[in-house]
Parts: structure tokens; sequence; C-alpha cells
């Protein structure tokens, strides 16, 4: 099965399931899914940066500092951001991802998703995906903040991680 075959549910403004749809027609047609996102760290507290590959459905090429993706239909957050983690990241075991809060993403041009921030500890050797990741490395929080102007970044995990340095910041 394709990745615009999966099977997504839809939801409305306060995130309940009001049916389903295939990921691509959700894509074509604007219909609001769920979505997570994942800062992986690693043991020096360096997060995992890469650049996404040519062939994505969403924002191919883009920079992300996070891993992440959709949540499939009947698929919890929690269960879709340790899937998603694994995969990305290519490792087996990781601790569940720690959840800090859910925001909904609107890029005013009817792409919007319910979007879940998570962080997990990722201690392996990563061994990403080459269909999701065409480049990656672990930079720390100073080096992303001063590649924010020059990279081209996903403008939902531009979102998600303006929202994380808030939220931390709070703490």
């Amino acid at each position: 099965m394709s990745a615009a075959d999966e099977i997504l549910d839809i939801v409305d403004e306060n995130d309940q399931v009001i049916g389903q749809s295939r990921r691509g027609e959700a894509y074509e047609r604007g219909l609001r899914h769920r979505c997570v996102f994942i800062q992986a760290r690693d043991a020096r507290g360096r997060v995992f940066v890469h650049r996404r590959t040519p062939t994505k459905l969403v924002f191919p090429s883009f920079y992300d500092m996070f891993v992440g993706g959709v949540v499939g239909a009947g698929e919890s957050y929690d269960d879709a951001a340790l899937r998603e983690a694994e995969e990305e990241l290519g490792v087996s075991g990781l601790p569940r991802p720690t959840p800090f809060f859910r925001f909904l993403y609107d890029d005013g041009a009817g792409r919007t998703w319910w979007s879940a921030v998570y962080e997990v500890l990722c201690d392996l050797p990563v061994d990403p995906q080459v269909e999701e990741v065409a480049w990656h490395d672990f930079l720390t929080d100073e080096e992303v903040e001063a590649r924010l102007e020059d990279w081209t970044w996903v403008p939902d995990g531009l979102a998600a991680h303006e929202r994380l340095r808030d939220y931390r910041a709070m703490d």
C-alpha cells in the first residue's frame, strides 16, 4: 500500500472523529486529520534534524527538527508517536515518547491538522529510512536556532518548534 492509500481519521475543529479518508484524498481536499511531531534527542541532548526526501507527499526536500507523521485510522496519538519515531529513526526499542501538548495547525491555505508534540530520548544508533530522510544529523539547540533563517523548514514543524520553545520557557 502506498502512503497515499493509507486510511486516516478525519476530525473536526475539536479533534473528534467525523469520518475516514485515504491520505492522498485528505491532502488533496484539505481534510483535517491527526499528526504527531516527536523531537528526538540523543544522550548529549542534541536534536535529530533531517531533510525530507523529494518524494514526500507534503513539504518535499524541506528540513525538519521533528520526526513524525500522520496518525492512522483508529490509532492513538501515543501509539503513532512511538511507531513514527522508530520508523523514521530506523530503530526499535525506543522508550515511549513523552507527550507535551496538542495544537491545531492551520496554514490558512487549506492545510490543517491536529498536531500532538512529543519528545523521546534516542541513545541508539539511528538508521533513517532512505524513503523518508535524505540527510540527517544531531544538532544542539543553538545550532538549530542558528539555521532557522537559512534553511527551508517544514512550516508545521516550525510551528511546533515555536510552540515547544514557548512551552519550555513556561516551565
